[in-house]
């Protein structure tokens, strides 16, 4: 994993996406909403914080484009290009939707991520923010290409990388093997730096850090 910059907020997110879910979990407690046209939701819960998790309506969805191209296709969590057309993106809630509805329609709470890598996250609160991390935490060793955790990080980094780690399944076979595939081409010579640091920037730095760029590669 890689620390990502928080981006921009699109102009449209407030129309497109928090005035209408601040206004749907007004009426999912049974409160004026302000609504002047279409269907209103139906009550399900006292108070904001009891409403549950599946009764939000997916507005979210309405931001996957702009998450797109302001991170560049880029899963937050795997730090790799999800493919157009074979990819699966998906909008994942840092802060989960079962214990923050304040965030539910917050664009700063939203990283894109891979469909596997939101459904393997989904509520656990284990999993370190890329927004928040430090560059110096994940490694890659460059035989299996599994992502371990750096040396000499202090006791509690280091267990809330390993349990990132094992929480999301970075070093699991398809994930090492993606990484491999792009090493490989990159030695090979059949992609360059620059296709390397946009498709797999994780695996860029790595090889940069670990001395391994190609001999022609100076800077």
């Amino acid at each position: 994993m890689m620390r990502v910059e928080l981006a921009n907020e699109p102009s449209a997110f407030d129309e497109n996406v928090r005035k209408p879910g601040l206004r749907a979990i007004a009426e999912l407690v049974g409160e004026p909403s302000g609504r002047t046209a279409g269907r209103k939701f139906k009550k399900v819960a006292a108070t904001r914080d009891e409403i549950p998790a599946e009764h939000f309506p997916d507005y979210w969805r309405r931001a996957l484009d702009d998450l797109l191209s302001s991170y560049h296709r880029l899963c937050a969590y795997l730090c790799l290009y999800i493919p157009r057309g074979t990819g699966a993106p998906s909008v994942d809630h840092m802060l989960a939707k079962s214990t923050r509805w304040d965030s539910v329609y917050e664009w700063g709470n939203y990283r894109l991520a891979s469909s596997l890598m939101n459904s393997r996250k989904g509520a656990a609160a284990d999993v370190l923010d890329p927004f928040e991390l430090e560059d110096d935490w994940f490694a890659l060793e460059l035989v299996e290409f599994q992502v371990i955790p750096r040396g000499g990080l202090p006791d509690e980094t280091l267990t809330a990388v390993r349990d990132t780690i094992a929480r999301l399944g970075l070093s699991e076979p398809p994930y090492c093997d993606a990484r491999a595939e792009y090493a490989r081409e990159y030695w090979a010579g059949h992609i360059d730096l620059d296709y390397l640091e946009w498709h797999a920037p994780f695996v860029a730095r790595e090889l940069r850090r670990q001395g391994r760029l190609r001999d022609e590669v100076t800077r």
